[in-house]
């Protein structure tokens, strides 16, 4: 699985991501997945960091106060829990769900992929929906690939999500769509795209449209477009 779904899996990213951050933040984590042979937060990490310091335009206000505090000396998990009380606990963006896509590579089982999952989402975004929206993501992309059909696979990624991100998966009007960076409206964007569209490319330019500037949701219908018409 681990060669094939990279490709494909970047190839929907850079069709989908108009604005650089979220392909430069999975390309770090595919590669620390690569080099270390596995799932090593603290390298994840450090390799964010080190991407922000160079060239995080793109990393968003959330991730970007972070790193900005552990430049400092704070730990990861003190400055994401800092940043969520600076913000009142707005930290439910879609940052997290934008990167974590090459985790569904891993060999490891569902359960453990859903706890790596969170992990990451927490480096940056202390709030608990940005973890599930992202766990929601990296699922329905591993059980796509892994040759689940559609309707399968979301009903098979919503078991044990928290309410919104359920929500999220259902099926949605046009009409109920909302643009903003909150996760689960993200996803729920993205699914209306990604179920009312006959193919990834019909799929990315209708959610491109819809986006405009902030490119939220085109984004989740590249990485999880990709691995749906993995075999078209």
């Amino acid at each position: 699985m681990t060669k094939n779904y990279t490709e494909n899996l970047f190839v929907g990213l850079c069709a989908s991501d108009k604005n650089g951050g979220p392909t430069q933040m999975a390309l770090q984590l595919a590669d620390s997945l690569e080099r270390k042979g596995g799932f090593d937060i603290d390298d994840i990490g450090k390799r964010y960091l080190n991407w922000h310091k160079r060239d995080g335009y793109d990393a968003g206000p959330t991730a970007s106060r972070v790193f900005q505090l552990v430049s400092k000396g704070i730990s990861f998990t003190k400055a994401s829990e800092q940043v969520d009380y600076e913000l009142a606990g707005r930290t439910a963006g879609c940052n997290p769900a934008h990167r974590a896509t090459p985790l569904a590579m891993l060999d490891v089982s569902d359960k453990e992929l859903i706890d790596i999952t969170i992990q990451e989402a927490k480096l940056t975004h202390w709030h608990p929906l940005a973890a599930d929206v992202s766990v929601a993501t990296v699922l329905l992309c591993r059980k796509l690939w892994q040759g689940e059909d559609w309707h399968a696979a979301v009903a098979n990624t919503r078991k044990g999500r928290l309410i919104e991100t359920q929500r999220a998966l259902e099926a949605h009007k046009m009409n109920e769509l909302n643009g903003n960076g909150y996760a689960p409206n993200v996803l729920a964007a993205a699914m209306f795209f990604l179920s009312n569209s006959k193919s990834i490319t019909e799929a990315i330019e209708r959610s491109i449209d819809f986006a405009g500037p902030a490119n939220y949701c085109p984004v989740l219908v590249g990485t999880i477009g990709a691995a749906k018409w993995s075999n078209n």
